[in-house]
């Protein structure tokens, strides 16, 4: 089940409850689907799956906030030495449950480096992007794969709406 979020709350409060949010979309996007299911593919020849769009946001996630906001040194679960494009989109052998359990660690450990800001003007350590900036981008990459996840879902099952 997806929160609203607060109707009056402070700029922070509502940016973050804007991505949780958005968050939960995709929660619900890719749930009571079997793994073959949340693997299958749009339309030849793009690679987007559910499964893909999970591995995706959770790098979306860490590169963000880990590595341009907080500075960290990190590198992607799904990347091989010397390989060229998305690696998060090959899901032909990933494992969902994995796949999961690394996006929703992803976002556990941005909720806390957005909490740990004391402000939204606070800039990045590699660039100069602000915490509110990231917030908005993050809600913006959010809501762009949440509308592909629609047309996933309900290629897959036939499954529309929230």
């Amino acid at each position: 089940m997806r929160r609203e979020p607060d109707r009056t709350a402070d700029e922070r409060a509502t940016l973050t409850g804007f991505l949780d949010r958005q968050r939960e979309t995709l929660a619900v996007k890719c749930a009571d689907l079997a793994p073959d299911q949340l693997r299958e593919r749009s339309a030849p020849p793009s690679d987007l799956s559910l499964l893909g769009l999970v591995r995706h946001l959770a790098e979306v996630e860490r590169s963000w906030f880990r590595t341009v906001f907080n500075g960290e040194t990190t590198t992607s679960p799904w990347t091989q030495p010397g390989a060229q494009g998305w690696a998060d989109f090959d899901v032909d052998d990933a494992d969902p449950d994995e796949a999961f359990a690394i996006w929703r660690a992803e976002i556990a450990r941005s909720r806390a480096i957005v909490a740990e800001a004391d402000s939204l003007d606070r800039t990045s350590q590699h660039g100069a992007y602000s915490l509110r900036y990231i917030l908005t981008h993050m809600i913006e990459e959010y809501a762009r794969h949440n509308g592909h996840a629609d047309l996933l879902r309900e290629r897959i099952d036939g499954a529309t709406g929230e």
